[in-house]
């Protein structure tokens, strides 16, 4: 494992091309993340994990993917969970919590199944966004609730099942999308709150959680840092580390989004330099996959720490 880079990406179709076997073999990127591109059925695309998995030589290789309920099913070609969303499932906790845990538990579990299924080990969930009127409708129901303590337990119930399930969990969009009033994958959001603010609300959701793996949310807070987004931020990183004490994998979001600005080359670096852990890039564009290859370094002594402890839950 110690001469993988701290990168994650995505690939273009329902099978490897030669060009990216032979980019896995000399790029040696941390993970391979999924989407709904790369799936037709189960069959083959336990066919396509595996193959990935056999140029690392890992039965445990981290492969992703964004199986949150809803309109993000990345599963579509196999089954439907449109109306299992994130908001659901916080009504569900409001009205009746034995209930929610029965049903929730399942979806997990019926979630986690389908997932080992085709080999993925890692799901991007839970979203411990807010909900917030007047905002972006990229989150939307895809937040548990506008209440950050329903947020953050619900949240502690998915890393939870979704661990015991041996499916590892990333907490997202850390410290906060909620109160975005544009789409980070076509715009900057700008967020003007407080710090006090944002302390009482957003970034209480993601506080102290167990999960393995976090991501970073492409947001400006401009009262902490008005020139980065979280992703590009020494200072809202540190705030994640030290306030929010989040210890463990840190994830950017997908480094082909709009919300960042310069160049690929330039926004792979600043991630790094800002304290993200590893460097996301889903869209599968090959020339760009090369750009964020080559300027990600080697995993650290503290990525390879965290992904062995991950590793101990896989079953």
């Amino acid at each position: 494992m110690n001469n993988r880079r701290s990168f994650i990406i995505g690939i273009k179709s329902t099978k490897l091309s030669t060009s990216e076997k032979k980019f896995l073999k000399i790029y040696k990127p941390w993970g391979v993340i999924l989407f709904s591109r790369n799936i037709k059925n189960t069959k083959q695309t336990l066919e396509l994990t595996t193959s990935i998995r056999k140029i690392f030589n890992d039965k445990r290789y981290p492969i992703l993917i964004d199986q949150e309920g809803g309109r993000i099913n990345r599963l579509k070609n196999i089954i439907s969970f449109d109306n299992l969303t994130s908001e659901f499932f916080g009504n569900k906790y409001i009205t009746n919590q034995k209930e929610f845990i029965f049903y929730y538990k399942l979806f997990i579990d019926k979630t986690s199944y389908l997932l080992k299924s085709i080999g993925v080990n890692i799901n991007t969930s839970p979203v411990l966004d807010l909900r917030v009127k007047g905002t972006s409708n990229v989150i939307g129901d895809r937040s548990f609730s506008k209440d950050p303590k329903i947020v953050s337990k619900i949240g502690d119930y998915c890393i939870q099942f979704l661990h015991k399930n041996g499916i590892g969990s990333v907490i997202k969009h850390i410290p906060g999308h909620g109160l975005a009033k544009v789409d980070s994958h076509f715009f900057t959001p700008i967020v003007s709150k407080k710090k006090e603010y944002l302390f009482k609300k957003d970034f209480i959701a993601f506080k102290n959680k167990k999960s393995f793996f976090a991501m970073t949310a492409h947001i400006i807070f401009n009262k902490i840092d008005d020139k980065n987004t979280v992703t590009h931020s020494r200072k809202l990183i540190k705030l994640i580390r030290n306030k929010i004490r989040f210890k463990n994998i840190l994830i950017s979001d997908d480094l082909s989004m709009k919300s960042l600005k310069g160049t690929l080359k330039e926004n792979t670096i600043k991630t790094f330099n800002a304290g993200c852990n590893l460097a996301l890039h889903c869209n599968g564009n090959f020339k760009e996959m090369q750009i964020v290859g080559k300027n990600s370094p080697l995993i650290n002594k503290f990525i390879l720490k965290k992904t062995s402890q991950f590793y101990k839950i896989l079953s």
